[in-house]
């Protein structure tokens, strides 16, 4: 997608809501960290909470205690998380603090059968550690028109001169 979807004026709730539904349909997100060196380092991870406790300011991850992902937080805690879905053209990024404790309640309430793969210890794998991500800022990209109707949207503005309009929706996100 080369131009930004219009910003709606939805209300913060909408807006929210739209947040959650939108990283719960992509579900598994590029964490972003800062190594030793400086470097930014991403991974793929699988949201945790956003079926069974979307709509708060937190993103919940399982993680190895003994990762470079948990050694990178602790030297920078200021992490990116980017949802993504080309096929929809949906697009989330979010940007936040990091945290890693071992809430055995909380990874027993979050734990599913497709975790034991990584985590064969079950929900208190002493390897196994939740990643609280506290969400400082948010938005998304959605577009609602088909491939086809962006495309001669796009034509015409290519042909007129004039950047594209109603392409979607683009908000940021008051959490």
């Amino acid at each position: 997608m080369t131009t930004s979807p219009e910003s709606t004026t939805a209300t913060d709730s909408e807006s929210r809501a739209n947040l959650w539904r939108l990283m719960s349909e992509i579900r598994f997100g590029m964490l972003t960290t800062r190594d030793a060196g400086g470097n930014l380092c991403s991974r793929p991870l699988t949201t945790q909470n956003g079926g069974k406790k979307g709509g708060g300011r937190e993103l919940e991850f399982f993680v190895s205690v003994d990762s470079q992902l948990v050694a990178d937080i602790a030297g920078d805690a200021r992490v990116g998380v980017v949802y993504a879905d080309p096929g929809e053209d949906c697009y989330v990024s979010i940007s936040g603090r990091a945290r890693v404790q071992q809430d055995l309640q909380r990874q027993a309430e979050l734990w599913s059968t497709l975790a034991q793969a990584w985590f064969p210890g079950g929900a208190d794998d002493p390897n196994l550690r939740l990643l609280r991500v506290d969400i400082d800022a948010a938005e998304y990209w959605d577009v609602d028109s088909n491939k086809m109707i962006q495309l001669l949207k796009m034509a015409k503005a290519a042909a007129t001169g004039k950047p594209p309009v109603d392409m979607g929706q683009h908000q940021q996100v008051k959490l």
